[in-house]
This record gives structure tokens, sequence and C-alpha cells, in this order.
């Protein structure tokens, strides 16, 4: 089972509230995912992110791939893909 670390939409019309989560390649961007991972909220300024930075990791040992979105979020957050 390949396994992706992506943001799953939440929120309401044009209120967009995004959950970070470990999902299976496969399912639909807001259906079924392994594990939250944290958040991120757009709206305010500045945006607000939050991990559980031992889950990513743990994650990314097994195999995990971050999108794109989310490493730039991991990036700004100062998690180093490195240290994985």
């Amino acid at each position: 089972m390949a396994v992706k670390i992506r943001l799953a939409r939440h929120g309401a019309k044009k209120k967009p509230f995004y959950r970070i989560v470990a999902a299976d390649i496969e399912s639909p961007r807001d259906g079924r995912s392994l594990e939250r991972l944290g958040t991120y909220d757009p709206m305010v300024d500045p945006s607000v992110v939050e991990l559980k930075e031992d889950r990513i990791r743990y994650w990314m040992n097994e195999g995990a791939t971050p999108t794109t979105t989310v490493k730039s979020l991991l990036k700004k957050k100062g998690f180093s893909s490195d240290s994985a």
C-alpha cells in the first residue's frame, strides 16, 4: 500500500480549513485517511500550521511521501525531512 501525506479540505464554502493526513494514494482527497497528522488554517494572518512531528517522522520512515504543498508547509515550520 502506497501512502501519501496530503491535505484534506474541511470547513465551509470560501472558508477552507485543512487537515494534514496520511492516506492511501487511491483514496479520494476528503475520503478515508489512515491518521491525522496536523492542521493548516490559511484564513488567519499569519496562517497557522500545527503538526504531530513524531507521527510525521514515523510515516516518512515507513515510506510515505508528502505532496508538494505539504512539503512546503513542513519546510516553513522548520521540519527537515533529513532528520526522518
